[in-house]
């Protein structure tokens, strides 16, 4: 990646999303030394204007952001970085500089958390008890969810018509962890469909 500092008298704006839910967390700027730094770091740098120095985000609160992707713009004059947040990103103490967590998006941080439970082997769990069950009882959880929700969509309670909605995507979440898919892989299946239209 090649980026033009010169535009902006040494700076780049970077954007900072949080890659699992894809929620913008707040804006920085680096020049040339900060962008190298956190190339080499994988955390993010940035350079600070009103200190005039570096600032590594997260060094005095340990709320660093750690680097998963960097892209730039077309014009290579602009940085997207997508990051795991270590916390709360804004100095005020919420989760962004735009705000608290958004719930849009929640189902890819839902699945990271099921997959953590998994992969910790985590007592006292619903999710990993379930997953140990094997294949049959997480397929039959999911059939019997479809039909609660079949079920409430006939009548008239919108709260628990909601309520069958997401334990059933909840246990088709669990599902797709145990046939090694991801909601990503059934993204791209949805939009490739779409495209061929």
């Amino acid at each position: 990646m090649n980026i033009t500092f010169n535009k902006g008298d040494g700076l780049v704006p970077a954007v900072i999303q949080d890659s699992t839910t894809m929620q913008v967390l707040m804006v920085g700027y680096m020049n040339e030394e900060a962008y190298r730094k956190t190339l080499s770091e994988g955390r993010v740098t940035f350079f600070s204007r009103s200190r005039q120095r570096l600032w590594t985000k997260g060094e005095t609160s340990g709320n660093f952001l750690t680097v998963v992707e960097m892209l730039a713009d077309c014009d290579q004059d602009a940085l997207l970085v997508r990051v795991v947040p270590a916390g709360p990103v804004c100095h005020l103490g919420t989760y962004s500089c735009f705000g608290n967590r958004e719930t849009q998006g929640f189902l890819y941080s839902l699945e990271k958390i099921i997959s953590e439970r998994i992969s910790e082997n985590a007592s006292g769990s619903y999710t990993n008890k379930l997953y140990r069950k094997g294949i049959n009882k997480i397929a039959q959880k999911v059939g019997e969810e479809a039909v609660e929700l079949v079920i409430e969509a006939k009548d008239d309670s919108i709260d628990l018509f909601k309520n069958e909605a997401a334990d059933l995507l909840y246990h088709l979440l669990v599902l797709l962890r145990a046939k090694s898919v991801n909601m990503k892989d059934i993204e791209e299946v949805l939009a490739a469909r779409h495209n061929s239209k």
